[in-house]
């Protein structure tokens, strides 16, 4: 069996594979992959971060420089640099209802928003959440 004739047949094993699932168990399945891929970009984020990264990056989200340097602080200081100052400046925003400039004003004049954030949810549980 050649090269190409292997590749073929694991093709159609998983074309089979694929046909007998419905659309709930594909979508179940693409996120699977989906996240299973960027555990390691993911990972690689988390330990490869620094305040100032962080800071740069809700700079480009429209947060002042000043402004930058507080909530990356309490971020940093609640033990969550490793989550993104952005994806928690999100977070806050989404959890407020109020725009990125807002929720940095919001952590930066009182860290206890960040109480919780990302405490375990059915949907984070499965890997399907923020």
């Amino acid at each position: 069996m050649t090269d190409q004739d292997a590749r073929l047949a694991r093709f159609e094993q998983r074309r089979t594979q694929l046909d007998a699932m419905s659309d709930a168990q594909l979508k179940d399945r693409f996120w699977e992959l989906s996240h299973e891929m960027m555990k390691p970009v993911v990972e690689l984020a988390r330990t490869h971060t620094s305040p100032s990264i962080e800071r740069s990056i809700l700079l480009r989200m429209g947060i002042d420089s000043v402004s930058s340097h507080g909530v990356v602080d309490r971020i940093h200081d609640k033990g969550l640099l490793g989550k993104g100052a952005g994806h928690v400046v999100l977070k806050v925003a989404h959890q407020l209802g109020v725009d990125v400039r807002a929720a940095a004003a919001a952590i930066a004049a009182d860290d206890t928003v960040l109480d919780g954030l990302f405490a375990s949810t059915p949907a984070t549980a499965t890997g399907k959440g923020a």
